[in-house]
């Protein structure tokens, strides 16, 4: 009986791998989350919204996007070398990025407009650079299908987190437990992912600066198109955040930042998984019969029917959830997070499937995109601001018109895959 509810293909199997390791993980940060709400205040969250959203800003550029790169290479060869490119770009970013914070360290508090992140400014390189290798070392391990490692890293990273914000949380109630508990986190599950990656000394031995070169130039789309789509991505989310702080202040971007926390569990618990198992099959498919199309279509039904019953009983019930769980004074959280569930639920559907911008090195037209969502984004805020909504309006407007324009990035990408078959 037991045998017959296992998965039998080698995709369902990597997906169920990935997401038990996703589950667990996600399991924690639920579970803990209705202590770390009243241990921590909405404020101090925050702290933590800003120095996440600065963070993931560079991290998204960190290693020149060319970690997506490492997937293509037929040879673990040039794949070990891409790998290698990536991580001295990021270790070049980050010395330069604590040179910028180490001299311009006043000038930025003041444009953030808050004195709590002050010596947290000095980090923000250290969480770019560990952003940047676990990058290339998830993108190596998919590689080589080390799902259960990868489902592991991801535990463990989840476990540090947990440790360490509840462990400083009841002794000091500030932001430092919060943000330590994220640099903790990155720091173990790299430690945790590199074994897979030195353990092959003869590989290792494969890299050279020759090959390093050819290799940058090989794949120079990535930081010439992707690395900017990237950045224009990460942007529409977390400069937004920034701006939210500014705009209102950090506590509506405390409610904010939990709003999005909750929202995001299906992408991480289940989304990434789908979308990392679906970027290796669709270009395993993409190889062999020379289209990835059977592995979308049948990927975007499992997505549907997945995402409509647990969005429409979250769009429900989700208030009283949250005031419920993280107690009364995050009841506004619930409310926003109301407002934000129809583009959520959408935004999970389409997210998984967009690998297929790189396998068929649609990067320039990713890159444009990515620009039209932050264009969006940003468009939002500034009619808000001159007409002075209320921030539940601006959260209603964001998830009308970016549910609209996620679901042209779907259309977008069925196409691409037509267009390479009649060609």
């Amino acid at each position: 009986m037991i045998d017959r509810l296992k998965p039998k293909s080698e995709f369902s199997k990597n997906v169920l791998t990935l997401m038990t390791g996703t589950t667990i993980a996600q399991a924690i940060p639920i579970a803990i989350s209705p202590i770390l709400t009243r241990i921590y205040s909405p404020q101090d969250f925050g702290v933590l919204a800003l120095f996440v959203a600065i963070s993931s800003i560079f991290g998204s550029i960190a290693n020149g996007r060319y970690e997506l790169a490492i997937m293509l290479p037929k040879k673990d060869e040039d794949a070990i070398n891409i790998f290698a490119l990536g991580f001295i770009i990021v270790s070049i970013l980050s010395i330069f990025l604590l040179l910028i914070v180490v001299v311009f360290h006043d000038n930025i508090l003041h444009i953030l407009k808050n004195e709590n992140i002050s010596m947290w400014l000095y980090f923000i390189p250290i969480s770019v650079f560990f952003i940047g290798v676990f990058n290339l070392l998830n993108y190596f391990n998919t590689r080589k299908k080390q799902f259960k490692d990868l489902a592991q890293a991801t535990v463990l990273k989840s476990i540090i987190t947990a440790v360490v914000q509840l462990g400083i949380g009841f002794l000091s109630s500030s932001a430092t437990g919060l943000i330590s508990g994220q640099l903790a986190s990155w720091f173990v599950a790299n430690i945790k992912l590199v074994k897979n990656t030195i353990k092959n000394k003869i590989l290792i031995s494969k890299i050279s600066k020759v090959k390093i070169v050819a290799l940058a130039k090989k794949y120079k789309d990535f930081p010439k198109f992707t690395m900017w789509a990237g950045l224009l991505n990460t942007s529409s989310t977390h400069f937004t955040n920034i701006l939210i702080s500014s705009m209102f202040n950090i506590k509506t971007l405390g409610f904010y930042s939990l709003s999005q926390r909750m929202l995001g569990i299906p992408s991480s618990l289940i989304g990434s998984s789908i979308g990392q198992v679906f970027f290796q099959e669709a270009m395993k498919e993409k190889h062999t019969i020379g289209t990835s199309l059977k592995v979308f279509k049948t990927t975007l039904k499992k997505l549907l029917i997945i995402s409509i019953p647990f969005f429409v009983i979250m769009f429900i019930f989700v208030e009283d959830i949250f005031a419920f769980i993280f107690g009364e004074e995050w009841r506004m959280a619930g409310i926003y997070t109301k407002s934000l569930v129809p583009f959520f639920m959408i935004q999970f559907i389409v997210s998984p499937l967009t690998a297929i911008n790189q396998i068929y090195l649609k990067n320039k037209n990713v890159m444009f995109w990515q620009g039209g969502l932050l264009i969006i984004y940003l468009i939002i805020l500034y009619i808000s601001k001159q007409i002075h909504a209320e921030f539940i309006d601006v959260l209603k407007y964001f998830s009308i018109y970016l549910s609209l324009y996620y679901l042209f990035h779907l259309f977008l990408l069925y196409y691409y895959i037509i267009k390479d078959i009649n060609e």
